[in-house]
């Protein structure tokens, strides 16, 4: 079997098995079982494989828990940041978990002595509450223990049946993006709530390639409202994760999802000393202040989501907003997201963010932030991408690329909305339609109906007008008619008719005269 019909098998298989195993639990509410379980898969093959080093002879399921000495356990969690006894290993449960009338209370006391595990420890931080929403006594599951337990083995057998192969560099990465196909197909049944948290792949492709750009290394790479990690993750997968020296850095405000973005970051096999996700509001509690400024940052914040704003007149004197002079709306906090990843941005970086269109036309707070950011020359380009690419919308969102080391003061404007592959249910960018961006982003060459290069003095002429469509002007598919042709076939036409009237009044006296004759 190929790599690509084994992806689309074990695709396949996943998707059923969170179908067939939550019964009438929605599959929203059901995701972090299935998810939870890949996870604890991972974990604890990943584990074994390190406490075995590649010695054939040594097989860690089959060890006595006794065997396990402190210094084994303290020397493993200094590496791996957590610690997994032989007996709490996730084949050793699914094996038995079918005979199991303990099975969801074991579940809980082994995920809870794998969190344990790195009390005390650098990695602490990163391995608490990664299980909290694997909650194994919840209802949710079924009204006593016995369904909960029968509906918990289904999980762990079908997720143990999967077939991943050795543990490998490929292995990894079946493990990585099946977990990612999973996050994405409960993305696209959840409707709105499932869009926030996750940025389709290939839009994240495209992000990722915006941001690192020419660059041959960064320091570190950041997304100010994370979701499931999936932005930050592009950025591995798709250059040498070794030109990202100090690694993935995240803030998540919702509690379940900035746990999806740490599984996230193990399952594509980021060690906990390479990542480091927060918890908490990026715009009134930001972290990694002490971290900035960041060589590539990679965003899809919430569109137009309330917020403090002037409520709090503290914040038009933080460092983030204070060098524009105004606060973005209280009732759409678009541009506090920019203008907080423009703080964080380091003078050699950028900073590829989708935007809702909005914004960048609207009069009143917003329009003096984009004269701020014209102004001192920090946009390197607006994309305009096709409607419907975003799972929850069908918005034809923009991606605004900041940058503090523009060689010219000209502003990029891209129509890229007529690059995409018409779906079922969504619409989806190709890699061709990346390289087509990427080709005129790197020339900043003039396209016609494509890419404009715009001088400082007219956009500042237009009111600071960003919208892509101000500049670049749409091509016209409508078809080219042909006056003079068309009405010389119009005047055949009527010649035509004409005779035809004559030829039916005659017949029609022609039998008028016969009746008369009668």
């Amino acid at each position: 079997m190929t790599s690509t019909q084994q992806r689309a098998e074990l695709q396949r298989r996943i998707w059923q098995i969170a179908n067939d195993v939550r019964g009438a639990v929605d599959g929203w509410d059901f995701k972090q079982y299935v998810l939870g379980a890949l996870f604890y898969r991972f974990i604890s093959e990943n584990f074994a494989a390190y406490i075995e080093g590649g010695e054939e002879s040594v097989d860690y399921a089959g060890l006595s828990d006794a065997v396990i000495t402190p210094e084994i356990k303290d020397d493993a969690v200094k590496t791996k940041g957590y610690f997994i006894y032989p007996s709490q290993l996730f084949a050793n449960v699914a094996a038995g978990a079918k005979d199991n009338e303990r099975l969801n209370t074991d579940l809980a006391a082994i995920f809870a002595a794998i969190e344990g595990s790195a009390l005390g420890y650098p990695s602490e931080r990163d391995i608490r509450g990664l299980f909290a929403d694997f909650d194994t006594t919840s209802n949710r599951l079924g009204n006593t223990v016995k369904d909960k337990n029968a509906r918990l083995t289904a999980v762990l057998k079908g997720v143990a049946d999967l077939d991943f192969g050795t543990f490998d560099d490929s292995h990894i990465d079946l493990f990585g993006d099946a977990y990612e196909f999973l996050i994405s197909n409960y993305a696209a049944n959840a409707g709105k709530s499932g869009g926030e948290f996750f940025t389709p792949q290939q839009v994240s492709k495209l992000i990722a390639q915006l941001a690192m750009h020419k660059q041959t290394s960064i320091n570190k790479i950041y997304d100010p409202a994370c979701g499931s990690g999936s932005l930050l993750l592009q950025a591995k997968k798709h250059f040498d994760q070794h030109i990202i020296e100090e690694g993935f850095f995240g803030q998540e405000l919702n509690h379940t999802t900035y746990n999806l973005a740490r599984m996230n970051m193990f399952l594509h096999n980021v060690n906990y000393d390479k990542f480091n996700i927060q918890l908490g509001d990026t715009l009134i509690d930001p972290h990694f202040g002490d971290e900035k400024p960041f060589d590539a940052i990679v965003s899809n914040p919430p569109y137009s989501v309330k917020w403090k704003g002037a409520d709090d007149p503290t914040l038009i004197n933080d460092d983030r907003f204070a060098p524009a002079g105004v606060l973005a709306p209280k009732s759409k906090a678009d541009f506090a997201f920019v203008l907080h990843a423009l703080s964080y941005l380091s003078a050699r970086g950028r900073a590829a963010i989708v935007c809702f269109p909005g914004i960048f036309y609207r009069s009143g707070a917003e329009q003096k932030i984009r004269q701020y950011l014209v102004d001192n020359n920090f946009v390197e380009s607006v994309i305009s991408l096709a409607s419907n690419l975003f799972y929850g919308t069908t918005i034809a969102v923009n991606i605004l690329v900041l940058s503090k080391h523009k060689t010219d003061t000209t502003t990029q404007f891209i129509d890229a909305s007529g690059l995409f592959k018409k779906e079922t249910n969504n619409n989806l960018l190709l890699d061709m339609h990346i390289d087509q961006i990427m080709a005129v982003f790197d020339s900043k060459a003039n396209v016609e109906h494509f890419a404009k290069a715009v001088p400082f003095e007219k956009v500042a002429a237009n009111e600071y007008n960003l919208s892509v469509s101000s500049y670049v002007e749409a091509k016209d598919n409508r078809e080219v008619v042909d006056i003079a042709q068309l009405n010389a076939k119009l005047k055949t036409t009527v010649a035509r008719i004409d005779q035809l009237r004559k030829e039916i009044d005659a017949i029609v006296a022609e039998i008028e005269g016969e009746e008369l004759g009668e």
